[in-house]
């Protein structure tokens, strides 16, 4: 009897342990656990501490509240330009209430990708080939638009989708390739062209203004010479007019007309011998053994422009 007892008590501590194992439940931070009462749902249990009923509930779902990344799976796309286009890309959701992503869809992980798929298909058949590569951003954002409204009945929160890779066939990459070749060679051109002109621009204004500096070099040295000879004429003729009225002024002294008539005699002397020495040919006065007429007559000549000379 006394072992039969303490097998029993055994049995009722034991099954006492089970008990309480299944009443009490923790559920981890971001976590959700969907709990179902015979069957049906009953509640979704919070971070923390929990208390069930064993055997009348059952702990039916757990989701993760934390965000997750999806990877798609490559497909083939038809552009509107009839190029087929393989897209790779990668989807991060969210469950925002556990009770639809529980009943709201049997899978709904697969639905989400599922739905992707035909959407990103859609929005690749609706642009050309050029412009899928431009249009990043535009696709991302129309497919997050799509599947989020779908996603909103199972529970789940499509927070943006992005394309890994655009990948179209071999024959219309190396196409591209030569374009893109082919325009970077012709902005070569052009860029080298431009320089060229810029070039010949440069130096024409170079030209222009190292001739517009000459010319005004050559125009200033003309009016300083110019200022130059007409400050010698005029000083020149200063010292003519000096010259004449100190000669005036001596011929007004005592024995000034005795030095003048001494004067002119030696002139015309020294002429005459000059003229000796030369072959010249000139028509001379016929009375020239007379040569004090000759004298009196360019004494004569002195007198009568004396009043000139002394102005």
């Amino acid at each position: 009897m006394e072992f039969s007892f303490g097998m029993v008590a055994l049995v009722f501590f034991i099954i006492a342990l089970v008990f309480i194992f299944k009443t009490i439940n923790v559920v981890p931070q971001q976590h959700a656990v969907v709990v179902e009462r015979l069957g049906k749902f009953h509640a979704v249990l919070a971070p923390g501490l929990n208390i069930v009923v064993p055997f009348i509930d059952r702990i039916a779902y757990k989701h993760s509240l934390k965000e997750i990344p999806l990877d798609v799976p490559p497909q083939v796309c038809i552009t509107k330009d009839n190029t087929q286009l393989q897209v790779d890309g990668i989807l991060y959701f969210q469950v925002t209430d556990a009770m639809r992503a529980s009943y709201g869809s049997s899978n709904y992980i697969q639905a989400i990708t599922q739905l992707a798929q035909t959407t990103l298909r859609s929005v690749i058949g609706k642009m050309e080939l050029d412009k899928t590569f431009e249009e990043r951003d535009h696709i991302n954002t129309t497919i997050v638009n799509a599947i989020d409204e779908s996603a909103a009945n199972w529970g789940v929160k499509v927070l943006r989708y992005e394309i890994k890779d655009l990948t179209p066939p071999a024959e219309i990459l190396h196409a591209m390739q030569r374009q893109i070749t082919a325009e970077r060679e012709k902005r070569a051109l052009i860029a080298a062209s431009e320089g060229r002109r810029q070039e010949q621009i440069n130096i024409a204004s170079g030209e222009r203004e190292a001739a517009i500096a000459r010319s005004e070099g050559e125009r200033q040295a003309a009016i300083n010479r110019a200022q130059g000879e007409a400050s010698a004429i005029v000083a020149l003729a200063d010292a003519s007019a000096a010259a004449l009225r100190q000669v005036g002024a001596a011929i007004r002294e005592p024995g000034g007309m005795d030095a003048v008539n001494l004067r002119v005699a030696e002139h015309y002397v020294d002429a005459f011998g000059k003229l000796a020495k030369t072959n010249n040919s000139l028509i001379v006065p016929a009375n020239m053994g007379d040569m004090g007429s000759v004298i009196a007559s360019a004494l004569q000549i002195v007198k009568s422009q004396q009043p000139d000379i002394l102005r």
